[in-house]
């Protein structure tokens, strides 16, 4: 069957069969952002957004997005340009292995466009749907609300790739004794 969405901007067909699920597609076509982690929509790494909303692609039909809008991490910024959400979680060191980071992105994303003052609980609430096997969540929540901050106008985005962090924030800086363990 022929596929037709629009995705990470752009009004793109695919070929799929009736039993494919949206993450299949995706990478079968070189979107490789969302992970195949699960397959039952627990763990979230597949997480796109479809009409908005995040969505677990693994378990999403893909006949059921036809005429839909999908964004997927690779419609976000680029390597030179990263959105300031990508920056924020660069600058705030939340990747350790980032096989889980497109869809905690992803889902973040989500929750900065319907609440853009986001609490740490809420942040914590909001991806509770997504699974990171490596890390205690602390750095990817500080990042989420640095990209809140940022979003927000009230900080801009290093374009230092983080350097001056370590002066405002020493405490979180990998560079000053006793903090590379964070």
């Amino acid at each position: 069957m022929q596929l037709e969405l629009e995705l990470n901007g752009q009004q793109r067909t695919f070929e799929a069969e009736k039993s494919d699920v949206l993450l299949d597609v995706l990478r079968r076509n070189g979107y490789t952002g969302p992970k195949r982690g699960c397959d039952t929509g627990a763990c979230g790494m597949c997480t796109v957004q479809i009409d908005g909303e995040p969505a677990m692609s693994c378990v999403t039909p893909a006949a059921k997005v036809a005429g839909s809008t999908v964004e997927t991490i690779e419609g976000l910024g680029t390597q030179s340009d990263l959105h300031p959400l990508q920056q924020a979680f660069v600058d705030n060191s939340a990747l350790q292995c980032g096989f889980c980071i497109p869809g905690m992105i992803m889902r973040s994303k989500a929750l900065l466009e319907s609440n853009p003052d986001p609490t740490e609980t809420e942040v914590r609430e909001a991806l509770a749907d997504n699974l990171c096997r490596c890390t205690g969540y602390k750095k990817i929540v500080e990042a989420v609300l640095d990209a809140a901050d940022r979003m927000d106008g009230e900080q801009t985005v290093a374009a230092d790739g983080g350097e001056n962090r370590c002066e405002e924030f020493p405490s979180t800086c990998p560079r000053v004794e006793g903090n590379r363990s964070q």
